[in-house]
């Protein structure tokens, strides 16, 4: 196939860039939009499920997504991905009570899943790996600046208009990513007789949410003992494990056993998911610390997180062109995760009276570091990867950054909560964990003591979950280590 262009390139990258913005915004553009969806739908007790069911389907379907692409063509996967996105998009504007919301949300999910996965597939047809390098940190930033610009942006449309218009504002953006990959993303169409691994999907499914389900409840819902999650957990085990014998004698695996086999796909998926893990440590706990403790607003703190899309910025920029022209790639993950690792200890050191500028800074030097890691794993993975296997390596390499994500988000959001709780039962009666993160901005409307005391709670509490963090950051260091780092193709 001979190479396209470079202008038509960039217009197609644009249309990929658009759709994984949309994507990864709406990971994070709900959170400052809860309580007013919870005022207008009502079921406080499910609330959290608008973020989670997105988080869990998202990750769920990225093999099958993948997979589907290596056999049918990655232009008519990706084109239905953005349609049942942006159908989704406008049925979570129009929902009417808490159960309509968390399944529209379930549908968008799984649309972003493919969003997301086929985005760098795409990506990987239309570039060769060694120039592969600044594209994927172009798309790494646009991913990491519509994580980090959610809850500014939530809590702007929320403030001028209404909850509604966080779904709404999907509706012309992606008609616009849309249009540019009907019209200008030429590929060519697959017509695969073989067939989807749909048993593989299911069982993989089953045990992915029994998982994330056991990350979500224990501790909060459950105690870790209770009935409801041992059985949770008993059932991600039976399923995964009978979804690993299954792939084994499939015809088409959904995640074929042969990836498991490549040193350099194991080292990526492990280290993606502990980095995302990672990563969603900082983006939860430093605008909540930032809001509770040192009393900043919504839009305030998404302003002081934008340092970190400076240094992320930066730092993809320089390594993806180090990378087209050294043709060397490994050191930059190894940089990465160290500076990270150092800044998540960092982090676990702040006090109340750590100043604003302190923690931007600190916000500044993990984006720099961030930049660094997750572009630099694609390329590998994808430059390991045989041609026909592009699509489901780099869907694979993504359910993993997607699982991270979720149960960063879990594990992290459970620790916070029975870490605060503990705190506040010594305090003043009637406050708990999920009243606070709920409503961040009435508790300067407390009392004095009632003030203090979760002032002094929720900075314990924050600095245990990025102390957790950085050890998970320091067991990325020592994954990457042993990646295996091989010469870059000059061919697509």
């Amino acid at each position: 196939m001979a190479e396209p262009d470079k202008r038509k390139v960039l217009i197609v990258f644009g249309g990929l860039a658009l759709a994984m913005f949309l994507a990864s915004l709406d990971q994070t553009i709900t959170a400052t939009a809860l309580p007013s969806i919870s005022g207008d739908l009502g079921g406080l007790t499910q609330l959290s499920w608008v973020i989670t069911v997105y988080h869990l389907t998202s990750a769920a379907s990225t093999p099958l997504w993948g997979r589907s692409s290596d056999l049918y063509g990655r232009k008519s996967l990706f084109v239905a991905a953005i349609v049942v996105f942006l159908a989704s998009s406008a049925l979570c504007g129009l929902a009417q009570n808490i159960g309509q919301m968390i399944a529209f949300r379930a549908c968008q999910g799984l649309g972003a899943g493919g969003m997301m996965t086929l985005a760098m597939a795409v990506l990987a047809d239309l570039v060769a790996p060694r120039e592969r390098g600044r594209y994927q940190g172009y798309l790494q930033l646009v991913f990491t600046l519509a994580s980090v610009l959610g809850p500014l942006l939530g809590g702007l449309l929320v403030d001028i208009s209404s909850w509604r218009w966080v779904f709404y504002v999907n509706l012309p953006v992606g008609a616009v990513a849309l249009l540019i990959v009907l019209t200008r993303l030429k590929l060519p169409q697959a017509r695969s007789q073989r067939s989807v691994d749909v048993s593989g999907a299911v069982l993989l499914t089953g045990g992915v949410v029994c998982l994330l389900l056991v990350t979500e409840w224990a501790g909060k819902r459950s105690s870790w003992a209770s009935p409801e999650i041992v059985s949770l957990l008993a059932g991600a085990v039976v399923l995964l494990v009978a979804f690993g014998f299954w792939e084994r004698r499939a015809a088409e695996p959904i995640l074929p056993p042969r990836l498991f086999r490549n040193p350099v796909f194991v080292v990526v998926a492990i280290t993606l998911f502990l980095s995302t893990c990672m990563l969603f440590a900082i983006l939860m706990f430093t605008p909540l610390f930032l809001q509770i403790v040192v009393g900043a607003k919504a839009t305030s703190t998404g302003l002081l997180l934008l340092p970190m899309t400076v240094g992320i910025t930066a730092s993809t920029m320089v390594a993806g062109r180090l990378i087209a022209k050294t043709g060397t790639y490994k050191h930059f993950p190894v940089l990465g995760l160290v500076i990270t690792t150092v800044v998540a200890f960092l982090l676990s050191r702040i006090t109340e009276s750590t100043s604003q500028l302190t923690i931007t800074l600190y916000v500044l030097l993990f984006g720099v570091g961030f930049g660094l890691v997750t572009q630099v794993l694609v390329i590998a993975v994808q430059n390991g990867a045989q041609r026909q296997d592009i699509g489901i390596a780099t869907a694979s390499a993504n359910f993993f950054r997607s699982l991270g994500a979720s149960i960063g988000a879990a594990v992290f959001g459970s620790v916070f909560g029975g870490s605060l709780n503990a705190h506040l039962a010594n305090g003043p009666g009637g406050l708990d964990a999920q009243a606070v993160q709920a409503a961040p901005q009435e508790i300067q409307h407390l009392s004095t003591a009632a003030r203090a005391a979760i002032g002094s709670g929720v900075t314990d509490s924050v600095t245990t979950v990025f102390f957790l963090a950085s050890l998970i950051a320091a067991a990325a260091v020592v994954t990457v280590l042993f990646l295996r780092e091989e010469p870059l193709r000059k061919a697509r």
